[in-house]
């Protein structure tokens, strides 16, 4: 099947070297609003130029706006989308379900690509995403092949996978270690990449949540087999060599041609400790982690220069059909189609010939002078009468009209209505409490809260007991079925209530008449995608005012818990000590001794919690929303007893704690 060769952009070199090695898209940033705010992006002109150097190339433009965003940034989200469509973007690759629904009811025209920060890994979850008006899923990086054959099954939806470059430990969207730690979120596209420091399962300053880099370039007909439509490099950070090689390697292998040289130029250019297939192999293992070493730095001195010189000058990658008349009495005139456009251009009556007249191949061959540009000649049809001349120099002042014509951009219309505003919401009286435990056994007998959730894997007599509604993994993975027959069977012994941190679940509890609520995993950032969702637990990125401020109906806020910071498919204690020995009490420590709590589940995914718990007992006067959410994780009975007494009477704390990011908030 044909594949469309989707390159990063960081930069305009990045974006040439892309274009001209035959990527067939490329996906860029704004200056604001996009997930690698570090690259060097592209303002309004830049951008601009960059969608007419594409598209004079038959190159598509993605515009990436998935970061979350803050209601006082939905303005300048609006403004990009409409300067973005007036210039030609192709599609905007999105993260943030109110930026979504925003775009659709504001640009109905324009097309969205789900971002793989919308950790959407099951076929409810790429359902609800056409449903949004979705054209393309981009799917995590952790999925197996059977995982994405079982999605491609479902949907007729356009699906993207990263077939190189950078592999998260955690799933993409689901990641606060950098916000945590220093404020540089993840989901705002300012990733600190923490995890690339020692983070050790047996305290021996190892770096058990560094993984390779992936590589699928060898896997290509297995990705073709699955209906993959878009093969997407990683690398908006990386130099224009790297988008080069990378793009040469996966042309060369779409061809058959790829070879071991070819791995070893990118493993020079850039690796750590080489290349990993494991998800898409289902092989998650200790040998798809690796560092960046000194030999991998010192292999691409080697490579770089002579990468460089893949992009130095324009490759002809675009047919043109000309058709050339040069009859008797009428002036000649030059006609080229290409890009799906025809353009004309018209010159002087040619003259009789006194000694030398044209000829066609005369003619051929100075029409197919086309070097220098990004075209080549594909179909010349000529009609030429006999006896005639005409200068060469005016031959090729046509031909150069008809070029700068089929490269020229042309302004867009765009179908646009006005973003509508926010009015503020007031919220009166003292929130009410909501909680999550780990297990039915934390739950005390005479508890404050409203709603409370446990475990799908719960025993019926828990949910019974405790009159408990479930709470529904985030990490999905192939577990969709399994996920669907067990919240059939909470049904019919009355559970009526869950909890979905992900909108492949939350659609699957409402399709099963569940009254589904909003957990923090679907980073619910501002106001329109507060709206959009039943009583949603706010994203913890945001400050206590700006939450306060979120004008939507019974919106709550996590105040204690051990927040999670990582959701991750590939266990970081197991891949390094085992089951056996970390016997589900997993700790990891990091250079500074500080531990963070590694929690597993019969699900495919493990969780890493901060090392202390998120306390807001004694701040609680500064809380307007609806409702706080108690996250509790591994406190015995005794101590949530004591946690709730302290929240009753709004008391300091006893133990060590954070206020996490309602102060500080992130950059």
């Amino acid at each position: 099947m044909k594949f469309e060769i989707l390159a990063p952009a960081g930069s305009q070199e990045s974006l040439i070297a892309g274009v001209r090695c035959g990527a067939d898209a490329v996906y860029l940033g704004g200056k604001v609003l996009n997930a690698r705010r570090n690259a060097g992006n592209f303002n309004d002109e830049e951008l601009k130029n960059a969608v007419e150097y594409c598209h004079a190339r038959g190159v598509k433009v993605y515009l990436t706006l998935n970061t979350l965003c803050g209601d006082g940034e939905l303005s300048a989200a609006y403004n990009l989308v409409k300067q973005a469509l007036t210039f030609g973007v192709d599609a905007l690759i999105v993260q943030d379900f109110g930026i979504a629904q925003m775009i659709k009811s504001c640009f109905p025209d324009a097309k969205l690509h789900g971002s793989t920060q919308m950790s959407v890994m099951t076929p409810e979850g790429v359902s609800a995403l056409k449903e949004m008006g979705f054209s393309r899923a981009v799917l995590p990086r952790e999925m197996t092949a059977q995982e994405i054959a079982e999605i491609r099954k479902s949907t007729d939806m356009e699906l993207e996978i990263f077939v190189h470059g950078a592999l998260c430990m955690s799933v993409s969207g689901q990641c606060y270690l950098s916000a945590m730690i220093g404020q540089r979120s993840g989901n705002r596209g300012l990733c600190a990449q923490p995890c690339r420091l020692s983070f050790s399962a047996d305290n021996s300053q190892s770096f058990d949540l560094s993984l390779k880099d992936l590589s699928l370039i060898r896997q290509l007909e297995a990705i073709g087999n699955l209906g993959v439509v878009s093969l997407k490099i990683e690398g908006r950070m990386k130099r224009p060599e790297y988008i080069a090689a990378a793009v040469c390697a996966v042309k060369k292998a779409i061809n058959g041609d790829y070879s071991i040289k070819d791995e070893i130029t990118l493993k020079s250019v850039f690796s750590r400790s080489g290349f990993t297939h494991g998800y898409f192999m289902n092989e998650m293992n200790k040998s798809m982690f690796g560092t960046r070493q000194k030999e991998d730095v010192v292999a691409a001195k080697d490579v770089l220069k002579e990468l460089s010189h893949l992009y130095d000058n324009e490759n002809p990658l675009v047919p043109v059909d000309i058709e050339f008349e040069c009859v008797n009495n009428k002036p000649v005139k030059l006609t080229a189609a290409a890009l799906g456009k025809t353009v004309c251009a018209s010159g002087d009556i040619p003259e009789k010939a006194i000694n030398k007249p044209i000829t066609q191949d005369s003619l051929r061959d100075r029409l197919s002078k086309l070097g220098g540009t990004q075209f080549y000649a594909d179909h010349i049809k000529i009609t030429l009468d006999d006896g005639l001349i005409l200068p060469v120099a005016k031959i090729n002042a046509l031909r150069r009209e008809v070029v700068e014509k089929l490269s020229r951009a042309e302004e867009k219309s765009v179908n646009c209505k006005p973003l509508p505003k926010i009015s503020p919401r007031i919220k009166a009286g003292k929130p009410y409490f909501t909680a999550k435990f780990s297990d039915a056994a934390q739950v005390p007998d005479n508890h404050p809260f409203k709603r409370i959730f446990i475990p799908i894997w719960s025993s019926a007599e828990d949910f019974i007991d405790n009159r408990a509604g479930v709470e529904i993994p985030r990490g999905l993975f192939g577990k969709e079925q399994e996920i669907t027959q067990q919240l059939e069977k909470l049904k019919k012994i009355g559970v009526k209530t869950a909890l979905c941190g992900n909108i492949g679940s939350y659609r699957l509890a409402e399709r099963l008449g569940f009254q589904a609520f909003a957990d923090f995993g679907l980073n619910v950032f501002n106001s329109i995608s507060a709206r959009q969702f039943n009583a949603p637990i706010l994203s913890f990125e945001l400050t206590v005012d700006e939450a306060n401020r979120i004008s939507a109906d019974d919106t709550g806020v996590v105040a204690y818990g051990k927040l999670p910071l990582m959701l991750t498919r590939n266990c970081p204690v197991k891949n390094n000590i085992g089951c056996a020995r970390c016997g589900k009490n997993g700790i990891l420590t990091d250079r500074k001794g500080i531990q963070f709590p590694v929690v597993c589940s019969p699900y495919p995914c493990v969780e890493i919690l901060n090392s202390v718990p998120l306390y807001m007992a004694d701040r609680m006067k500064e809380i307007k929303t609806d409702f706080i959410h108690f996250y509790f994780t591994d406190e015995s009975l005794e101590e949530i007893e004591n946690i709730l007494l302290l929240y009753k009477n709004e008391a300091k704390a006893d133990f060590d704690y954070t206020r996490g990011l309602y102060y500080r908030g992130v950059l």
